[in-house]
């Protein structure tokens, strides 16, 4: 078997993942769960045959030094997938996330167009969290593709690898990958500032030093976005400030404060059909009652201002989970294991099952 076999059959099935790994037949996720494909298990020299076949030589040197490499390649016009390789067991393993070509626009995703209006503006940061899979990079390449197409800017990206990739339309887009054309996201970020970007796309806000330069770069005149691995719009804030030394905190806790445009919080769960999943979102833009909050170490509070902040396009977790049961998007089940306020979640749906 050849992997471009097994890689056409992921681009047909619609999956979103497929695990190579000795002892196993090859895996896919399909709509978020697991099916083993109708093969015999793998062997070491399999998951060997595969990785060589679709890495390139420095990759394979981090392999061998370091036990693992990530990446991303293009496979023919069908599809982009990002690779992680890595030692298992004393034996070589692959997952490979598929990165379709086709972009999504607001509507598909499910974003408000409120939204759209973050995107004009000249400065600040705009992050957009959730855990591993939940459709950050796609969410961030929608909102580049906005940009790209209606303003003309110079964007620029950082990327580890690089994923969507994105012609120069209206502006002029600029993608640098860690590894092969810049060192880190830190050298990544400081050489951007002299390549007079208007917008600077990082993607995850890793440690304390790209935090910072993050920031930096939105004080000083350009639009950022960024990843974290956080959930909700509070515990995001306060991820970025506690990750600064404690002498430091009071000074990023106003950086924060002035520089935050807004902060998309997300999550995919399957549709109840079993056949494809649906975004949820929870959306803080930062309106000057909510940069006050921040600087006075209260982001406790902002759950509340997101609740009454509908005008500005702002909307909580559990308000959107209770929009898509109510879409049938979604099953009770997942709505009552994702939502935030269980017992408040609760009241909310036996109100609506007896209006049925």
């Amino acid at each position: 078997m050849e992997i471009s076999e097994l890689l056409k059959i992921v681009v047909d099935e619609d999956a979103s993942d497929l695990h190579l790994k000795v002892r196993k037949p090859p895996v896919l996720r399909i709509h978020g769960s697991l099916h083993e494909l109708d093969y015999p298990p793998l062997k070491p020299e399999d998951t060997e045959r595969f990785m060589r076949s679709i890495t390139t030589p420095i990759h394979q040197k981090r392999i061998r030094e370091l036990g693992n490499t990530d990446f991303g390649f293009s496979f023919g016009d069908l599809a982009r997938f990002r690779v992680a390789v890595f030692y298992e067991r004393g034996t070589i393993g692959l997952s490979l996330r598929l990165i379709p070509y086709r972009l999504l626009s607001f509507e598909q995703l499910g974003l408000p167009d409120k939204i759209k209006e973050l995107l004009y503006r000249p400065r600040g940061l705009i992050l957009v969290t959730g855990p591993t899979g939940s459709g950050k990079t796609t969410t961030l390449a929608t909102m580049i593709d906005f940009i790209n197409v209606k303003m003309d800017c110079h964007i620029v990206t950082i990327e580890d690898p690089i994923e969507y990739f994105h012609e120069n339309k209206k502006s002029i887009v600029t993608q640098r990958e860690i590894g092969s054309d810049v060192t880190s996201f830190k050298e990544g970020l400081m050489r951007a500032l002299r390549q007079d970007p208007d917008v600077i796309l990082v993607g995850e806000m890793r440690d304390l030093i790209t935090m910072e330069a993050a920031l930096m770069a939105a004080e000083t005149g350009h639009l950022v976005f960024a990843t974290l691995h956080t959930t909700g719009a509070a515990q995001s804030v306060d991820r970025v400030i506690d990750a600064f030394p404690l002498a430091q905190q009071e000074q990023a806790r106003v950086q924060m404060a002035s520089n935050i445009v807004g902060v998309i919080s997300q999550q995919l769960i399957p549709k109840p059909s079993g056949k494809g999943r649906v975004a949820a979102f929870e959306i803080m833009v930062a309106i000057p009652a909510i940069q006050a909050l921040i600087r006075e170490r209260k982001t406790y509070r902002i759950t509340s201002f997101i609740q009454t902040g509908a005008r500005y396009g702002m909307m909580t977790m559990d308000d959107n989970l209770l929009k898509l049961y109510q879409q049938r998007l979604i099953s009770y089940e997942e709505v009552m294991t994702r939502c935030v306020d269980i017992e408040s979640m609760k009241t909310k749906l036996q109100e609506e099952t007896s209006k049925k």
